[in-house]
């Protein structure tokens, strides 16, 4: 697999849990440690162990077995239209906004799919968490749901104890907050969902 993601240009991967050699929660940790390339993890149905391990190694979404194939496809062409920065998004993901968002000494690149720290140093995101990043900061102050969130980002619904946006804040929260487990960028509302506290300013690019 590294092999093959060294020698040619890959817009996205399909990892299954269960595979001959590495199994696809290896590879997925393997591949998140130097790449941001969007990956989509096959799992069974009743092994929510490996929806969530799969989602906080770095998986961009999941999609259970036995699936649809149009499902399958609909996934793909979801989240490579997001990463891809394609426009058409009703949900304003991946458009090719011309504003940079600021927030706490941080700044976000819609249309560069960039994140910079107050040290202006490029922070590595999958293209999960930029999604749903960018959803927070485009709709900063308010507060969202986790089904609203899960729609703005993946334009699916949730399922039943769908974890994934739980987990991809955590790893936000990992690389945007001084201590995660007291964050004050994006905060955690009791029966509400979260919300980007911080004061967002919108720039044009040049």
């Amino acid at each position: 697999m590294q092999a093959i993601l060294l020698k040619q240009a890959v817009d996205l991967v399909i990892l299954d849990i269960m595979m001959p050699g590495d199994d696809g929660l290896t590879l997925c940790r393997q591949m998140r440690a130097n790449s941001t390339i969007p990956i989509l993890m096959l799992t069974a149905i009743s092994e929510e162990v490996d929806r969530i391990l799969g989602l906080e190694m770095g998986a961009d979404d999941y999609l259970s077995k036995p699936f649809n194939p149009r499902e399958l496809l609909a996934r793909v062409r979801a989240i490579l239209r997001r990463s891809q920065g394609g426009g058409g998004s009703l949900n304003g993901i991946g458009t090719n906004e011309r504003v940079i968002y600021e927030f706490a000494g941080w700044s976000l690149d819609p249309r560069e799919r960039r994140l910079k720290s107050p040290d202006s140093l490029e922070i590595t995101l999958s293209s999960g968490e930029f999604d749903l990043l960018h959803a927070l900061v485009q709709r900063s102050q308010q507060v969202l749901s986790r089904d609203k969130l899960l729609d703005l980002t993946k334009n699916r619904e949730a399922g039943p104890f769908d974890r994934s946006i739980d987990i991809q804040i955590s790893r936000l929260r990992h690389k945007l907050e001084q201590d995660p487990k007291n964050p004050q960028i994006i905060k955690t509302i009791r029966g509400g969902g979260y919300v980007l506290a911080a004061e967002v300013v919108r720039k044009q690019r040049l």
